[in-house]
């Protein structure tokens, strides 16, 4: 059991080296030519070079990242309660929503430019925007599919639609919440990396667009690892969070296998 525990957590580790290996290996033997794709070595060695430019538009992105991101759990967390509160609403609003989601973000971004200008209140909102949906979506789902018959036994003994809200509808929902944590957070990088590289003078995307005006493939590409790296990070913080509050609600069988 320990030994099948261990190789479960060095599998990314793993999975990881083993990747940048092939790519490598592959790269040096079919000759790719370093503008179309560079290998692992000279990614790392812009990374090296460019560090502190990385870093520096790193922690941009990181904080638009998580602002927008935050703003869209506080958004997508009300309206969520809201929409899954009444079936009626549920259907009113939830075909706009899928609207609203169905429109490219990148499409939204000039639109953001003309009313906040470049910079980045535009890459915050566009990374609220992106992500606040699948909050809303789960959260809604998981007061919506409360059982009709569990809502008519409780209503019989006397309990309100605020009380089955309250202790039914909203403990049901959080592994759904927090599950969304992890999809909303990775989309959210996609919207600030999309603003930046439009409309924004910082960041990973607007350094990203720089080097591709360079020529500069390697820098795109530590541009690229760099995201990456901040996306395992937050995705893995989101996790350990789903963990500590709706780890009642996980299967134990998955963990066994």
């Amino acid at each position: 059991m320990n030994s099948s525990r261990a190789f479960v957590r060095l599998a990314p580790w793993a999975f990881t080296v083993a990747l940048f290996l092939i790519w490598e290996i592959v790269c040096r033997a079919f000759k790719i030519p370093e503008f179309f794709l560079p290998p692992p070595t000279a990614v790392f060695k812009a990374t090296y070079d460019y560090w502190p430019a990385i870093v520096r538009n790193s922690w941009i992105t990181l904080e638009a990242t998580m602002i927008g991101f935050l703003l869209a759990v506080g958004f997508g967390l009300l309206l969520g309660l809201v929409i899954g509160w009444s079936r009626t609403i549920y259907a009113g609003l939830y075909p706009l929503m899928i609207g609203f989601n169905a429109i490219p973000k990148v499409a939204v971004v000039p639109i953001l430019v003309l009313w906040f200008g470049i910079g980045f209140i535009p890459a915050v909102l566009t990374a609220f925007l992106i992500s606040f949906f699948p909050i809303v979506v789960n959260v809604a789902t998981g007061l919506a599919t409360i059982e009709p018959e569990l809502e008519d036994v409780l209503k019989a003994l006397g309990a309100s639609k605020l009380d089955i809200m309250r202790k039914v509808g909203i403990p049901r929902s959080l592994p759904y919440f927090f599950g969304s944590l992890k999809v909303a957070i990775t989309l959210a990088f996609v919207g600030t990396v999309v603003s930046e590289s439009v409309a924004s003078n910082n960041g990973i995307g607007n350094l990203m667009l720089q080097a591709q005006a360079q020529f500069n493939v390697p820098l795109i590409f530590a541009g690229l690892l760099a995201l990456a790296v901040l996306g395992i990070v937050m995705y893995w913080v989101m996790a350990v969070l789903e963990q500590r509050m709706t780890g009642w609600a996980q299967r134990s069988g998955f963990a066994q296998n």
